[in-house]
C-alpha cells in the first residue's frame, strides 16, 4: 500500500504464547528477554562496532498516515530492545537517534529522508510503507548498493529495481490472486469492481483480480471507475446492482471505504464487498451495520493464533496499546528481525554480508514463515478479515495451498 490513513482499528490483545519454536533464531532468542537496551541508544561497553548493525528507517509520520508511521516507531524500537537484551550476536543501532524518518507520503520528501540516513552511514534501510514513496528510494538504493528492505511496498516493480532491494510484504498481483481465490472458495460467481483510476496500487490490484477471477470461473459484470477523491459513489453503486453481482472488489485505500460501502448498501446491494490491505483502519463508526459481509486482505491478523502473533501481540498491547496495534508495525517488527537474521546468515553486519544473507532467506515472524524469491520478493499466506459489529474480526488465512482456519 502505498497512501494514508485517517483512523486505526481497535485490536483485542492475545494471551501470550511463547514464540519458541516459531520464530526465526534471533526471535527465540529475544522472546523472553527484558526491555533493558534502548533502540538506537550507546552500545554496552566493549561491544565490537563490526557485530552492530546500523539501521535507519523511513515510514510516514505526519498527516492522516501518521498512525502507520506511529507503529513503525514502536515496532522497530520493541525489536530493536528485545535483540540487544537477548545473547544475539548482533546487536542493533537504529540511528537518527533511534527515531524513524518522517517521508511525509511524498516521493520528494521520502528522497530526502533517504539522504538524511544515508549520511549516517547505515548498514540496512528499513521502509517505506507505501509503494508510492519507496519506489524512488528503492531506485537510488540500488545505485548506493543499499540493502533496502520495504515494509508495506507491494507495488511489484519495487524489488525489480535492483539485487539489493527486498521486502517483507506481498506483492499486489499476487494480493489481487489471493482475493479471486477467496471468492471462488465462498462462491460468488458474478463480480463488479470499482477502482481508482488515479491510483497505481488500485490499478494494480483491480488488473491482479480481474485476470484471476476469470482463471476461476468468476465472471466479470461490471468495472466502474473512481478518483482517489471522490466522495459519491451512487452512481458506481447503482450499476453493480444493475448487473446483479453477488461480489464487489474495491481495491482502494480506507479514507473513501465506509463512503464506498454506505454508498452500496443504500444501493440495495447485499452482497459481499471486498477490498486489500488498504482497508487496514477503515472507519466504521455509525454505519457498523453496513460492513456486515465485508472483507479485506491483509498482511496478517492480530487474532491468529500462531505463537509468532501472539507474542508480539502481546508484548506491543502491553507498551504500547492497540490503536497503533497494525500491519504496519507488524512488517516493520519482521524487518528488525530479518536484518539481524541476514547478518548471521551473511556472517558479517556489514552491507555487502547483510545483502549475502537476506538473498533467498528463509524466514518466520508475526508474517508467517516465508523464503524470498529470486526477486527477492514473499510467497505468504494473506489473512483474510471480515467486520462484525464494525470491527475487524480474522476470518481465516488463505495460502496458495487453500483455507487455513
Amino acid at each position: 500500500m502505498k497512501k494514508r490513513l485517517l483512523s486505526a482499528v481497535l485490536i483485542g490483545a492475545m494471551a501470550s504464547t511463547l514464540l519458541a519454536g516459531c520464530g526465526s533464531t534471533a526471535q527465540q532468542s529475544a522472546a523472553g528477554a527484558g526491555t533493558k537496551a534502548a533502540s538506537g541508544e550507546t552500545k554496552t561497553a566493549g561491544q565490537e562496532s563490526s557485530k552492530t548493525i546500523k539501521i535507519g528507517a523511513i515510514c510516514s509520520m505526519t498527516g492522516g498516515s501518521a498512525i502507520y508511521g506511529e507503529g513503525a516507531q514502536n515496532a522497530i524500537t520493541m525489536a530493536a530492545e528485545e535483540i540487544n537484551s537477548s545473547d544475539s550476536e548482533y546487536k542493533i543501532e537504529i540511528v537518527n537517534g533511534g527515531k524513524v524518518v518522517d517521508d511525509a507520503s511524498d516521493a520528494k520528501q521520502a528522497i530526502n529522508a533517504y539522504n538524511s540516513l544515508m549520511k549516517e552511514s547505515p548498514n540496512a534501510i528499513v521502509g517505506c510503507f507505501f509503494s508510492s514513496v519507496t519506489l524512488p528510494i528503492a531506485e537510488q538504493a540500488s545505485k548506493d548498493n543499499m540493502l533496502l528492505l520495504a515494509t508495506g511496498a507491494t507495488n511489484k516493480d519495487v524489488t525489480l529495481k535492483g539485487p539489493s532491494i527486498f521486502r517483507d510484504c506481498f506483492i499486489d498481483p499476487y494480493q489481487g490472486k489471493m482475493a479471486a481465490q477467496f471468492a471462488k472458495e465462498k462462491g460468488w460467481a458474478k463480480a463488479a469492481v470499482i477502482y481508482a483510476k488515479d491510483d497505481d496500487y488500485s490499478n494494480g490490484l483491480k488488473d491482479a483480480f480481474i485476470e484471476n477471477a476469470k482463471a476461476n470461473g468468476i465472471e466479470i459484470v461490471y468495472t466502474g471507475e473512481c478518483t482517489t477523491k471522490d466522495t459519491d459513489f451512487s452512481s458506481q453503486a447503482s450499476q453493480v446492482v444493475a448487473k446483479g453481482a453477488d461480489f464487489l472488489f474495491y481495491p482502494c485505500f480506507l479514507d473513501t471505504v465506509p463512503l464506498l460501502v454506505g454508498a452500496a448498501r443504500d444501493a440495495g446491494f447485499t452482497g459481499a464487498i471486498m477490498g486489500g490491505d488498504g482497508w487496514d483502519g477503515a472507519d466504521t463508526k455509525g454505519v457498523e451495520d453496513k460492513f456486515d459481509n465485508c472483507y479485506f486482505t491483509n498482511h496478517y491478523s492480530s487474532e491468529d493464533t500462531a505463537p509468532a502473533v501472539s507474542n508480539f501481540v502481546t508484548k506491543y498491547t502491553e507498551k504500547y496499546g492497540t490503536e497503533s496495534l497494525n500491519a504496519c508495525a507488524a512488517l516493520y517488527y519482521d524487518a528488525i528481525y530479518m536484518i539481524a537474521e541476514a547478518a548471521k546468515n551473511g556472517k558479517a553486519a556489514d552491507t555487502p554480508a547483510l545483502i549475502k544473507g537476506m538473498t533467498k532467506m528463509t524466514f518466520t515472524g508475526v508474517g508467517g514463515t516465508f523464503t524470498l524469491d529470486e526477486n527477492g520478493d514473499p510467497e505468504k499466506s494473506v489473512a483474510i478479515n471480515t467486520f462484525e459489529g464494525g470491527k475487524v474480526k480474522w476470518l481465516m488465512t488463505l495460502s496458495p495451498e487453500g483455507t487455513k482456519k
